[in-house]
Order: structure tokens, then sequence, then C-alpha cells
């Protein structure tokens, strides 16, 4: 376990970051550009890349829509979509203020998946505008990816999408988080040696992201009798009729869980689980040390609101836990989305996958679970951080193969051929920013 911190000493090492973005954000004025790909050897070349050479390409196109992938980066290029309304730990923001966020999502899908990803920040909170949108934009782009979209919207706006495009739709605060979350809770139940489908879960929080989760664990296995989950006004169970018509998502949950009728709120959700996945609001002190004692032996608690996890960590083993994740990076498993996306969308792409189906995700799941037990699981080492490339290798080709086998491809190709594909793309991402950080066309930090 990390080195116990005062609260004060905490606080302050997690503002830092804010305070290095203030500085840094205005000198480079963003964190993305465009690039060329293509080479110049001189102006006329522009003959060939536009008019009149381009007009071949077009006529191609024309007649065949599905050519758009091979004359085009359509088949690279996602759109990152947002209407600013759920930002994390910042709320409705609106889409100029979400702009920051979106652009180091971007960054972030280019560096870890070879991804070209922009953002598109919307000025409209309306659904179906939001849809229509997205659905115009879509020729352009070869997925979609929605960010930060307030619930119950992101579910029908999620849903309506993957219905009625024919490219990659993913929600990251849905998907993203449910697989990520997914492969440590796998990797972690090895550790203690409990079985899915035999394992007492609580979930804390019942917004868009455990929602997900809920689905995706149940979808590998686990007994949605054995499932408790608590909102802000307590356990959900069959007499929480309120939730019918207002959110039929959280009442089919009601109907499904909670098979022994427990009703409270997170105490006694707790009591007796094997499984804490609380993403509710930040803490510390939302979970308490003896809920954490009266779970089972060997229990598991992923304790990920940010900026302050619902239990501090040693708190949270003091009281008898025996793994800890949280969201954050200065504690060990953090469960951290950026594990997830790049390579869900590299694998997608490659493959020019039609959709991302959820048994696509759960691939990933165990992809990165699989990594994880050959780098050697322990109490401290659920799931892999941000640095280990190999692992988005070895998932984004596990996300291609699923969409081959599933019909969903369109282009089909070998296991090898895709992961040397994949690899090819994630290396030549990251050697180009080195290259132009050597060159100086990325300028260093300002002292």
């Amino acid at each position: 376990m990390a080195k116990k911190m005062t609260e004060k000493e905490l606080l302050a090492k997690a503002k830092e970051p804010e305070t290095l973005a203030m500085k840094y954000h205005p000198f480079y004025r963003g964190k993305i550009a465009t690039a060329i790909k293509a080479p110049i050897r001189g102006y006329e070349d522009f003959s060939i890349w536009y008019t009149p050479g381009v007009a071949g390409p077009c006529r191609a196109i024309y007649k065949d829509k599905n050519n758009v992938f091979k004359y085009t980066n359509k088949g690279n290029s996602i759109a990152i979509v947002s209407d600013g309304s759920r930002v994390l730990g910042l709320g409705d923001i609106g889409p100029e203020a979400a702009l920051p966020v979106m652009e180091g999502k971007a960054m972030i899908f280019k560096y870890l998946g070879g991804v070209d990803a922009f953002p598109i920040c919307l000025n409209t909170k309306d659904p179906d505008e939001i849809i229509n949108a997205v659905k115009w934009l879509s020729p352009t782009f070869g997925g979609i990816n929605l960010e930060d979209i307030a619930k119950p919207k992101c579910f029908y706006i999620l849903e309506r999408l993957r219905k009625e495009l024919n490219i990659p739709v993913w929600h990251d605060d849905q998907q993203g988080t449910a697989l990520v979350t997914l492969a440590g809770l796998i990797s972690a139940l090895k550790v203690v040696k409990k079985k899915l489908k035999d394992v007492a879960i609580t979930f804390i929080g019942a917004g868009a992201a455990n929602v997900n989760i809920y689905k995706y664990i149940t979808l590998a296995g686990a007994n949605p009798d054995n499932i408790v989950m608590v909102d802000s006004k307590g356990i959900l169970n069959q007499d929480r009729v309120e939730l019918k018509d207002k959110e039929p998502i959280k009442w089919e949950i009601c109907k499904k869980t909670n098979k022994k009728g427990k009703t409270g709120g997170i105490k006694e959700a707790l009591n007796g689980a094997d499984i804490c996945i609380a993403l509710s609001k930040s803490g510390p002190g939302v979970i308490k040390k003896e809920w954490i004692a009266g779970m089972a032996d060997e229990s598991i608690v992923f304790a990920c609101a940010n900026p302050i996890p619902e239990i501090w960590p040693w708190e949270a083993k003091e009281a008898g836990a025996k793994i800890i994740a949280t969201g954050r990076s200065d504690f060990p498993n953090q469960v951290n989305n950026s594990l997830g996306f790049p390579a869900v969308f590299r694998g997608a792409l490659d493959v020019g996958a039609k959709t991302i189906t959820d048994e696509m995700c759960i691939s990933a799941a165990y992809a990165i679970s699989e990594y994880t037990e050959e780098k050697g699981l322990s109490e401290e080492y659920i799931i892999p951080n941000m640095g280990e490339i190999d692992m988005y290798i070895k998932e984004a080709t596990a996300v291609g193969e699923k969409a081959i086998q599933q019909g969903v491809a369109r282009i089909k190709m070998s296991r090898d051929k895709l992961q040397e594909r994949v690899l090819s793309t994630i290396k030549a991402s990251q050697q180009a920013v080195k290259f132009y950080m050597k060159k100086g066309f990325i300028q260093p930090f300002p002292k």
C-alpha cells in the first residue's frame, strides 16, 4: 500500500496538476493540431492531392461509398462529441469550457492508440439535436466517442446512435469505465481466489458508469441475485416504484437484483459483500471504515470517485479489505479509462468495424486482465498503468478479432497481421511525438 500521507498533503498533491495546467495550456494554446501524412515534394504535388487529381478518388467513392475508407482518413478518424453537461468533477460547464477536456482526450487517443480524434463540442443540450448533429457529421468519421454527457440522456443518445449509424459509437463514461473496472475485478478475483459467479457485489452509486459496469459484470458471469446497488436515496429494490416511470433503467435493476430484499443505505448494502464498486461522490468519508469491516473476508474495494476516493485506501486496508483500487494515479491499482478507449478504437478501426459491441468490450477487459496476469498479479497490481504499451497492442488485437468473429468487421485479416498493424500504428504515433520534441517542433515546457 502507498505511503500514508496526511489529508492536507494529499489535497495539495491533487491540486498540483491543475496549477501546472494553468501555466502550460496558454503557452501551447491547446494540445493538438492536424498533421500532414502524405509527402509534398513540391507545389506540383498538390495537383495529385487536390485538384485536378483528387477527382479520381471522388468518383470512386461516388460509385461505392465504402471506398471512402480506402481513399481518405475516415478509417482512422473519430469525433469526440460532448455538450459539456457532465464534465468529470466539474459538472455542467458548457461546450467551450469542456473543450480542454476533449482536446486532452484527443491527445491520449493519438499517443496511446494512433487514432486521429477531433473534439466536437456542441452548443445544445437537447438529446435529439445531439443525435442529429452526430448523424450529420458521421460521413467524415470512422467512429464516435460520446463524452461527458449527463444521464439519463446519455443512455438514450448512445442507444439511438448505435442503432442508426454503421460506424462504432461509444460512450466512455459508460463502456470505457465498465470494461476497465471489469478488467481489474477479473484480476482481483484471481488474487483472492474467488469466482465471479459466486461473489456478492455492492455498487455504491447508480450513475451511467455503475449502470454499465453492472451490465458488463453480469454479462461476464456475475449473478444478479447477489448484486445490490445503492443510489442517493438508498438501496435499489422492488419497493422503489417511483423509479418505474422516472428512471426505467434503474427500475430494471430493482427487479433483477437484491434477491435478499435488502433495504437501507451504504452500510446495509456492504454488510457481508465480497466486492464494493463505488463511483459516487468525492470523499473521503462517503464510505466508513466500520462498513468495510462488515464486508466478507478478503474483500475487494473499488473506491473510484475523483478527485478524492469515497474512502482513503489505507482506511479500507485497516478495516480489512484485501485489495483496493481507486481512480488516482498516486495509489496502486488506478482504474483509468485511458487503458480502454485508445485500444478499443484502434482495434475497431483497423478491421473497419461497423459498431462496438458489448462482447468486443468484454474481450478488451479479459485481454487487459490476461496481460496483467502475465506480468504478475498481486494485491497492488491488478491492472496495468498507462505506460505499458504492450497491453494496448494485446487489447486492440482482441477487440479486432472479436469484431471479425461477430461479423461486424468490414476488413478480415489474420491475428498476426492485425497485431502487426496495431503495433506499427501505435509505435509510429509515439515516435512522431518524440521526433517533434527532439527537433523543437514541439517546444519544451516553459520554466
